[in-house]
């Protein structure tokens, strides 16, 4: 019994399965997410949706569906499915599916009277294209498919309206047909490994609705333009495989592509192999490097999401070359801005305050994974430029306090932390002075880079100032942050002490190193445990504490508010648990394996096989934001790595 498969009684659900969606990348910046019975409720969503470095670097929505159509005896059966202005469902080719299972490649299949079909998506690692094999299981008569692409040639987060500015014109290719709507968009080629007959038949297709944006409060109609349809007769026991990308392929090479691709796929038949197969789709690969997309389908390249995301997508899944690859690319683009203060144009945020820290902590999971002796060898010299270049001043919005040795950030403007949501030009949660997890992971970078460089009789020197600073800063830590009902303010900025519970407390009791003993660690452990903690991860507020908005829903404004104001994040249980079990040990581990249990729910819900942005922080905890997300998926297999360090786990 494949672990990811849904039947025809909530397919044809659509309540049910247009909440649920898929996802699938070339780990090269493009991807195709659509809902599961293939209606998309998003604008970003599209069956081939590539970034365009020409233009702008963004993605864009090229083809937006395929419409597929069974035709026996001169009657034609519409599988494809589209939401209309107003709620119109049409056509309703859900009520034909049979069965979805996405255990290797999405298959989905459909049964017409005595036609079984089935249908097989996979993209190729990459290269921008796409291809969908066709496989006729059953046929008493003879049959054909007909295929009608919806075209879109726009920017994944605006929408496309009828206009007369559209080039019409179809040029044909081997075993296919051309088209590029737009002058500086690439030419898209749509192919078969069969001869298709190519049917001009030009409409623009109005009134598209997307439901997602409409509970959203932002644009959600647009309309589609479909120059025409394709017609291939097929045989029982024949596959027939569409090509969607923007290069042309010769067709009989297809089948081998095809075969080539599903062979190097994981099945996704447990937990940990979903969220395997999840974290290499956050994977992009480009001439000048590797990087992590921060998530989907509307993330980017930013640079606290790639260091806190890279150890959980990579180490944890024994892509030890993959950490490498990434590692070095984001710490040149962090060298450089240190250096120099150019900002890297792929890479966003490099310039934010705590990327040196985290970039800090990232290396720090490599020594922890593969050995200090590695670390040592790759990142020694990194490690010490960095924690230095920290020491020295040398960042804009980092101060170290002479007295305390604790750091400082101005976070009045613009948001200095991960907790960075704006509303009418201001940070929504306004984090300035001391933040917590600023100085815990500042403490534990000293002591680390310290621990690094043992032995190393050329940096014994600068050892001695870091565990010197670390010492420093131990007690006025305690002083500042601890307090009289056993957990830690957020932030301290001159004499106020912010007091509502947050969870970046979470990560400074999760740190190897921290000033806080094990009593302390505790006494901070059991008010996250019973004020954050929920089964998709911790709150970003206390129910209690004021302000709490525990859900993501609304317009734009109100969901800017709420966004760290309650909802829960994934992410954050990858500190929680080692938290626990540094403070618990061995008996810590059926509990934070029972924690783990909540996001094993949700490989079946919102994006299969994957988890979102955020949950909402009072039940059902239902899933909100972009549907994947990469510290989310990287920091909940950490969590699983780290019970694997008990032998009887």
């Amino acid at each position: 019994m494949s672990y990811l498969k849904f039947d025809k009684n909530l397919l044809i659900n659509l309540d049910q399965s247009l909440t649920k969606e898929m996802l699938r990348t070339n780990q090269a910046g493009a991807y195709h997410c659509t809902s599961l019975v293939g209606c998309n409720t998003r604008k970003q969503h599209g069956l081939l949706v590539i970034p365009i470095e020409e233009m702008d670097g963004k993605s864009h929505v090229l083809l937006s569906s395929l419409d597929e159509t069974v035709i026996q005896h001169g009657a034609p059966f519409n599988l494809g499915i589209h939401r209309y202005k107003g709620g119109a469902i049409s056509p309703a080719g859900h009520k034909y599916i049979r069965e979805f299972d996405c255990e290797g490649v999405p298959r989905m299949t459909y049964r017409v009277g005595g036609v079984i079909l089935t249908k097989e998506k996979i993209f190729i690692s990459q290269e921008n294209r796409i291809l969908i094999r066709y496989t006729l299981v059953e046929a008493h008569s003879a049959t054909t498919l007909r295929f009608r692409p919806f075209l879109a040639f726009r920017e994944v987060n605006e929408l496309c309206m009828a206009n007369n500015a559209i080039n019409r014109e179809i040029n044909p290719v081997a075993n296919g047909v051309s088209t590029c709507l737009y002058k500086g968009f690439p030419t898209l080629y749509m192919q078969f490994n069969h001869k298709p007959v190519w049917v001009d038949e030009p409409n623009w297709y109005n009134g598209v609705e997307y439901v997602k944006d409409l509970e959203r409060g932002v644009p959600y109609c647009e309309d589609l333009w479909v120059p025409g349809y394709f017609e291939i007769p097929i045989k029982k026991g024949e596959s027939v495989i569409f090509s969607a990308g923007v290069s042309e392929v010769n067709p009989r090479n297809l089948t081998k592509m095809y075969t080539a691709e599903i062979a190097s796929r994981t099945p996704r038949t447990s937990f940990f192999n979903c969220l395997k197969n999840s974290a290499k789709q956050f994977y992009m690969r480009r001439g000048d490097g590797m990087y992590v997309i921060s998530g989907f389908p509307w993330g980017v390249v930013l640079a606290r999401n790639t260091f806190m995301a890279v150890p959980g997508l990579t180490l944890a899944i024994d892509h030890r070359a993959d950490y490498e690859a990434i590692m070095g690319t984001a710490l040149k683009a962090l060298t450089r801005f240190a250096d120099t203060g150019e900002l890297s144009k792929t890479i966003k945020g490099i310039d934010l305050p705590d990327i040196p820290l985290w970039a800090i902590w990232a290396i720090q999971q490599y020594a922890k994974t593969i050995g200090n002796d590695a670390a040592r060898e790759l990142y020694m010299e990194n490690v010490a430029q960095l924690v230095d270049y920290i020491l020295r001043g040398g960042h804009p919005n980092l101060f170290i306090d002479g007295e305390t040795g604790l750091i400082s950030t101005d976070g009045h403007l613009q948001p200095a932390s991960w907790m960075n949501s704006m509303l009418n030009g201001a940070p929504v949660v306004r984090r300035t002075g001391k933040l917590v997890e600023f100085n815990a992971l500042w403490y534990n970078a000293l002591m680390f880079a310290a621990a690094l460089a043992e032995g190393n009789e050329s940096l014994e020197e600068r050892r001695q100032a870091w565990l010197a600073q670390a010492k420093k800063m131990e007690k006025p830590f305690v002083d500042t942050f601890l307090n009289e009902s056993g957990y830690l303010y957020d932030f301290v900025d001159g004499t106020f002490a912010e007091p509502s519970v947050r969870p970046n407390m979470a990560i400074a009791i999760g740190l190897d190193y921290s000033p806080l003993d094990r009593r302390q660690r505790k006494s901070v452990l059991d008010v996250v445990t019973r004020e954050l903690l929920t089964p998709k991860g911790l709150r970003t507020l206390s129910p209690k504490s004021y302000g709490y908005r525990p859900n993501y829903l609304g317009s734009p404004e109100e969901r800017e508010f709420a966004m760290h104001n309650g909802p829960a994040r994934p992410w954050l249980i990858g500190f929680y648990a080692d938290a626990y079990l540094r403070v618990f040990g061995l008996s810590g581990v059926g509990y934070i394996d029972r924690m783990l249990i909540g996001f094993e729910e949700e490989m079946t819900q919102g994006c299969i096989g994957s988890l979102s942005q955020l949950y909402d922080g009072n039940p059902p905890y239902t899933g909100r934001g972009a549907v994947s997300h990469a510290t989310n998926v990287a920091e909940v297999l950490r969590a699983v790595r780290s019970l694997k360090r008990f032998d009887n786990y």
